[in-house]
């Protein structure tokens, strides 16, 4: 549950039974459950894939995208 997103990533990596590449929009998550703020914190930066719905946590060598989350 939860993958880093690679340098720059804008689209979902994951593929299908198939082989076939997901290619999703992430979007950032701001309404998630209990479980994935017990797991990642309260105030965790989140993507979510559009399609397939992987959860994808921020590059930690990428300055935040939201200038709330800037320090």
């Amino acid at each position: 549950m939860g993958k880093r997103c690679l340098p720059k990533q804008r689209v979902c990596n994951e593929k299908n039974d198939k082989g076939k590449l997901c290619a999703g929009h992430l979007k950032r998550w701001y309404f998630y459950g209990e479980d994935v703020k017990r797991k990642f914190g309260e105030d965790a930066e989140i993507y979510r894939c559009e399609f397939c719905k992987t959860l994808y946590l921020p590059n930690p060598d990428d300055p935040p995208r939201s200038g709330t989350l800037r320090n």
